[in-house]
């Protein structure tokens, strides 16, 4: 360490490159086990140098850099559609990751004032407070929960069952603490007590386990329930790049029509992604009104996502129509992309020659109303795009539901681990919320998911088609979903009191 302490570089590129490591936890590559090289050994760095506090944030904010640098760089491919965004690459490549670092290096500095020993009070004090900092990041500022840790284990259903007791945030909180174990290897304690904690450690992961896989396996009987009509999502696969050249709506149109594949005599939903016919509003669609009264009978109706103007204000919606483009129910989007569709600061922007990224100077206006959409006696939250990530925070209406509904276009990401990453999402709410998701998806994943979590049916980014639904398994409402992240403060609470505790057994 003492070669360290004259080669700051050096000390900076360790956490750094953990915060790398760590990346490749997450959805697509699911590493999960690299958590136990990388948490442990930034805890041991951390307690070498927590009398300093400078590095002590420093230590914790290259960690969350590393991090973040490597598993969000597809933001920038948004910028690369129009020139003007495109010198700004290399900042947002750079500046994002070093702001959503900020997070890790404030915990570690708090961390640091707590007078840290190597001992088991450290894992559990710096567990708490990580998992503070990363619930304080998904809602400062409008929030962005994206690639909590806890993503790295979405590809085991049988351990994230837990979610529909605990939530993301508190099994989040529960996954660093497991990651953080290892390091009492290194410990002053005797073998007894080494051996003591592995075994209960094993003991919590297998009993988990055994719930998750007797809940799976209870689902399996579950009876399926006939829907009495057919919901269809669709997922067209239309370049993004299109958008910006004004190609020929009607062509769009009829492209989407020929995926989807309408049966005049079947009674059926149509769910087509977000801003699928983003060149125009939707008060302009009435020019193509036989298109869709040709192709679509009265027994269709048709879900998508457009952009409309009401009294001056540009909404994302979620529209339900019938075949005659009448509006039978909408939904306007609460929670905005900064910058991407809306421009911070506008009023000053602007002036300088900035937009909002998506197409159109003006910005869109966020709603606050998230109603539940009710369509053939089924009733469906809706959530547009990014609104999936927030967890405990979907269905403010509060009234019973029995689809989650997700409409997206995930064509800004490009080729990249973005969609994968998003897709993970809808697994976690459908665990948590215990319903069914509906997923539509231009460039992205669509897939149907039911409640725990199981892909039914997907298509991939590189595809087209569609998923037809006829029936699905009902499940009872989970605990998660009645109470929400108030269980993440329950949980808060008897970590800080456990701290106490310690603390003032002095051990």
């Amino acid at each position: 360490m003492t070669f360290l302490n004259k080669n700051k570089i050096l000390l900076y590129l360790i956490p750094f490159s953990l915060g790398l490591i760590s990346s490749f936890s997450l959805p697509p590559y699911n590493l999960f086990y690299l958590n136990f090289f990388s948490y442990p050994v930034l805890l041991w760095v951390l307690l070498f140098y927590s009398k300093n506090k400078i590095i002590s944030f420093n230590l914790g904010w290259m960690f969350g850099f590393g991090y973040f640098i490597s598993n969000l760089y597809w933001i920038t491919n948004a910028l690369t559609f129009e020139e003007i965004f495109k010198p700004l690459i290399p900042f947002a490549l750079v500046l994002i990751p070093l702001f959503l670092g900020l997070f890790y290096g404030f915990s570690t500095l708090v961390f640091s004032f707590l007078n840290p020993q190597k001992n088991l009070l450290s894992i559990l004090i710096l567990a708490t407070i990580l998992s503070i900092f990363e619930y304080i990041r998904g809602y400062l500022f409008g929030g962005f929960p994206w690639n909590l840790i806890a993503f790295s284990f979405v590809n085991y259903l049988e351990f994230i069952q837990i979610l529909s007791i605990t939530g993301t945030y508190t099994f989040n909180s529960l996954v660093i603490l497991l990651f953080l174990f290892p390091i009492v290897l290194f410990f002053n304690y005797k073998i007894k007590i080494k051996i003591s904690i592995f075994i209960f450690s094993l003991l919590a992961l297998s009993t988990n386990y055994f719930w998750g896989n007797s809940n799976l396996k209870e689902f399996e009987l579950t009876k399926k329930k006939d829907l009495g009509f057919n919901i269809k999502i669709i997922s067209p696969k239309i370049d993004i790049n299109r958008y910006f050249q004004n190609e020929n709506t009607s062509e769009f149109i009829l492209e989407l029509i020929n995926v989807s594949k309408p049966n005049p005599s079947s009674e059926t939903i149509f769910i087509l992604p977000e801003g699928i016919l983003s060149s125009i509003y939707f008060e302009d669609l009435n020019k193509f009104k036989a298109l869709f009264l040709n192709n679509f009978s009265k027994k269709h109706k048709i879900i998508l996502g457009m952009n409309i103007n009401e009294n001056q204000k540009i909404y994302n919606s979620l529209l339900v129509v019938n075949n005659e483009l009448n509006i039978l129910q909408k939904y306007y989007k609460n929670k905005l992309v900064p910058f991407g569709e809306f421009l911070p600061f506008e009023n000053i922007l602007s002036n300088l020659g900035f937009k909002k990224i998506t197409q159109g100077y003006q910005s869109f206006a966020a709603d606050n109303r998230r109603d539940l959409i009710s369509l053939n006696n089924f009733n469906f939250v809706p959530l547009i795009c990014y609104e999936i990530i927030y967890s405990g925070q979907i269905n403010s209406s509060e009234k019973n539901y029995d689809f989650i509904l997700n409409i997206s276009e995930d064509g800004w990401f490009g080729n990249s681990i973005g969609p994968y990453q998003h897709f993970s999402h809808s697994i976690f709410r459908s665990i948590e919320e215990g319903k069914p998701v509906i997923r539509s998806s231009n460039n992205g994943i669509s897939g149907f998911i039911n409640s725990k979590g199981q892909v039914i049916d997907k298509i991939l980014t590189t595809d087209k088609g569609f998923i037809e639904i006829q029936s699905f398994k009902k499940s009872n409402n989970t605990i998660f979903g009645s109470h929400g992240n108030k269980i993440f403060f329950y949980f808060l609470f008897i970590y800080i009191s456990l701290i106490f505790f310690f603390k003032i057994r002095g051990n």
